[in-house]
């Protein structure tokens, strides 16, 4: 099936919101397709979560309209479309004096869940979450990776058909990360997926699609791979100074003229992007040391989502 045949889940059209004169989401415009994991990459505060919060019917925009399964969220029809919907927010939310089975027992049947279906669901997902050996010990008890594998669970104990999450990996240790990715791609077979996130490796290790939001502002969409294509071919060349400052990375990007090696500074980092740029690394690390500029750290890498983030805004998304 091509792009154009697929089957959209979600979307979106000139969706805005602002505070007073402050625009958070700029004229929002995209489609998420049937089925994939759509990744929304960003810095913290680009608009990522309040661009989601008003996709899901929480949050209500100032302009624009969001569709889902082609109809158009609005009061008449919110309660019925915001069913198909399941939100994990960025932060945690329990109730603390209930056991894990309990929590999502009782999320099931808010969702006008029978009570067996809620328990059959709630069985299930904490297998699927590595939570069984916690299935009836208070919420409040487990550490913050379990209770962040909990709330994704919570999302989904209803059987939605679109699911969101709002940095999922956020605070999670390495084994609960991956655990959590497994999953996101296993639900994806069959459900509309939605992360935020400004982990450059989470998005494109999951995403099927990328929006490259910043300042509330759709800058780039597209798969992870043709949006590092987007910015040429080449390796990256990534120099750490012993003694990194502006003046410092300035006087190297200077230099490397020389080679006609074009460079940007981002954070502590000089990077440098060229063809077949091993072959310049002798002439790079001779040059400085006739400056008396000593490398802390020299690595060779490929293109990244960062990298095509540094340069639409000139910055990194760390920062």
């Amino acid at each position: 099936m091509t792009k154009k045949e697929r089957e959209i889940a979600i979307e979106v059209n000139n969706l805005q919101k602002k505070y007073g004169d402050f625009k958070a989401v700029k004229k929002l415009s995209l489609q998420v397709y049937k089925d994939e994991i759509f990744g929304f990459l960003g810095p913290n505060g680009a608009g990522k979560t309040t661009s989601i919060n008003m996709i899901c019917g929480l949050l209500k925009p100032t302009s624009g309209e969001v569709i889902i399964s082609g109809q158009i969220i609005n009061s008449a029809n919110s309660h019925h479309v915001k069913s198909k919907i399941g939100v994990c927010p960025q932060q945690i939310i329990i109730w603390p004096k209930l056991t894990c089975f309990e929590q999502l027992e009782f999320m099931g049947e808010m969702y006008n869940m029978s009570r067996n279906e809620a328990k059959k669901s709630a069985d299930k997902l904490i297998k699927k979450m590595g939570l069984t050996e916690k299935r009836d010990k208070l919420a409040k008890t487990l550490s913050g990776g379990m209770q962040r594998r909990l709330n994704i669970a919570l999302a989904l104990v209803h059987n939605p058909e679109i699911i969101v999450l709002d940095e999922p990996e956020a605070g999670l240790d390495p084994q609960s990360r991956v655990m959590v990715r497994e999953f996101i791609k296993e639900i994806a077979t069959d459900k509309t997926v939605i992360l935020t996130t400004h982990n450059m490796d989470e998005a494109e290790r999951l995403a099927n699609r990328v929006a490259i939001i910043d300042n509330g502002e759709l800058l780039l969409i597209d798969t992870p791979e043709k949006l590092k294509k987007s910015i040429g071919e080449g390796d990256i060349l990534e120099l750490k100074l012993l003694q990194s400052s502006k003046n410092n990375n300035e006087k190297v990007i200077e230099l490397l003229k020389e080679f006609k090696l074009s460079a940007k500074s981002s954070d502590e980092h000089i990077l440098i992007k060229h063809k077949n740029l091993i072959s310049f690394i002798p002439d790079i690390s001779l040059k400085l040391k006739e400056y008396e500029i000593k490398i802390a750290e020299m690595k060779m890498r490929e293109n990244t989502l960062e990298d095509v983030f540094i340069h639409l805004t000139g910055r990194s998304l760390r920062a």
